[in-house]
């Protein structure tokens, strides 16, 4: 199943994509897509009931907002460093083990929602990622029973402000968190939808020119992997989103180095996963 959640922010309802691309309102089903829904048997619930009442559920119209596709999400795991080109770019070593940081969840925005330039902010970037939506809880999961704690995956623009990452003291962490720093989306595919999530294309535009163009074949940890190996150090709870790394392209390692200005449009997309499309603008007070 492909899963949406569309409407204004902070009212968004529970959606799927049918089989011809329509959105489909699945309120009726009464009940969200958050940590009990997606760490439960609600799943395979929807699943069976969209065959008796699909046809049932209203077509929305396509111009509506897209919301993050994952309610209620309580932590972004990221994964630096996991592609070996972009660590050469970054002027970094190929790492021996996951590099972790987290994301705040209030960075969390739509799909097609506008990237707010944060106050003085100069490099602010970006980065096409694979993320993992975790379906049912992982504590010290062994790496061949991994996928089973998956329940899809989602297409994320990992936003980075690089001279408050890099050039201040402290953690990546205030570099990756400012508002509207993680579009999400536009839905979730489930597993069934991606049958294999190491080989899909992933590419990122600026304006129309092709920044970011590679496969997820070039992880350097893969999924089971990285969701046993976080599990080793926390808890993830359902509706937890591991975002998987970026691979070469990013405006940090070119040369010279090239950053987001108002009005800049982004556009990426994962094989599979859709595609999503976010314009910077300048952080005001209003």
């Amino acid at each position: 199943m492909k899963l949406i959640r569309f409407g204004a922010a902070g009212t968004e309802k529970p959606g799927i994509i049918d089989q011809n691309g329509n959105y489909r309102d699945v309120s009726a089903f009464g009940q969200d897509f958050d940590e009990a829904f997606l760490g439960g048997t609600d799943l395979e619930d929807l699943r069976s009931w969209l065959g008796q009442n699909l046809d049932d559920c209203p077509v929305v119209p396509a111009e509506t907002r897209l919301g993050p596709p994952v309610a209620e999400v309580s932590k972004i795991v990221c994964v630096g460093l996991n592609y070996a080109q972009h660590a050469k770019e970054s002027g970094m070593d190929v790492p021996t083990a996951p590099v972790l940081f987290f994301k705040a969840t209030t960075a969390i925005c739509g799909p097609n929602d506008d990237i707010i330039i944060p106050k003085n902010s100069e490099k602010t970037d970006w980065e096409v990622e694979l993320a993992i939506v975790i379906g049912k809880r992982a504590s010290y999961v062994d790496e061949a029973d991994a996928m089973s704690h998956v329940a899809g995956y989602v297409l994320h623009n990992d936003v980075s402000e690089r001279a408050f990452q890099l050039e201040q003291s402290g953690q990546w962490v205030k570099g990756k968190s400012c508002d509207t720093f993680a579009p999400i989306g536009p839905f979730i595919g489930t597993t069934d939808e991606i049958p294999d999530p190491h080989n899909l294309r992933l590419w990122l535009k600026v304006n129309g020119e092709t920044m970011q163009d590679s496969t997820t074949a070039d992880l350097v940890f893969n999924i089971p992997y990285l969701v046993h190996y976080i599990s080793q150090y926390m808890t993830l709870l359902p509706g937890d989103i591991i975002s998987t790394g970026t691979p070469f392209g990013v405006g940090l390692g070119l040369d010279p180095q090239r950053y987001l200005k108002p009005g800049d449009i982004v556009e990426l997309g994962i094989d599979g996963l859709g595609s999503s499309r976010q314009t910077a603008r300048a952080w005001s007070p209003a």
